[in-house]
């Protein structure tokens, strides 16, 4: 970048200034300070631009020197993070590491405590099991809720888990078989963060 001084300002080339012999002045003056205090040990900015007229028949938008598009993000820049998550989605995993993945099907009861950060199950109750299965006169009542949930909060306990999260899908109401099922467990000694 080339610059000439005048004085104590500085002459832009044009390519930085869309007007050909902008001065621009910046006086930096530094005075002792009258008083010991924070704010007076900074130096007095004094800012002073004056310009040579521009000719008129260049448009409004070439006179300004300040435009905003430093502001947007690039491309290049949102290619490099295309889809950045916020705090909360990246921290959660840490904060509340165990979640609990209830599943209904028309057959069965499925539910299981799950590791966020490492994929591992900690905890399984299914009235797919053989010992269920055989024992339960329903696979899919409220009854069968009651020992899916008490058998989660034992498992899970073994596994020195007590603190599980459960996140409910969209549209998905806390009620029912649902209900009984995180009931149950809160019973039994496990405390939903």
């Amino acid at each position: 970048m080339r610059r000439v001084s005048k004085g104590r300002g500085f002459v832009f080339p044009e390519k930085f200034s869309y007007c050909k012999g902008k001065v621009f002045d910046f006086g930096l003056q530094r005075d002792k300070p009258n008083s010991l205090s924070w704010s007076s040990s900074f130096p007095q900015l004094k800012l002073s631009v004056s310009s040579i007229p521009c000719p008129s028949n260049l448009s409004l938008r070439q006179k300004f020197v300040i435009e905003a598009a430093w502001t947007r993000r690039s491309r290049s820049e949102a290619a490099k993070r295309p889809n950045r998550k916020s705090w909360k989605q990246r921290t959660d995993m840490y904060l509340r590491p165990f979640l609990l993945n209830i599943f209904f099907s028309k057959r069965f009861i499925h539910a299981k405590v799950m590791h966020r950060g490492t994929s591992k199950v900690i905890s399984v109750a299914t009235t797919n099991a053989k010992d269920l299965r055989n024992s339960l006169p329903s696979l899919t009542d409220n009854n069968a809720a009651r020992v899916i949930g008490k058998l989660i909060a034992e498992r899970s306990k073994e596994a020195d888990v007590y603190a599980i999260a459960y996140e409910p899908g969209r549209n998905e109401r806390i009620e029912g078989r649902l209900g009984i099922i995180l009931d149950t467990i809160q019973e039994n000694g496990i405390i939903f963060v």
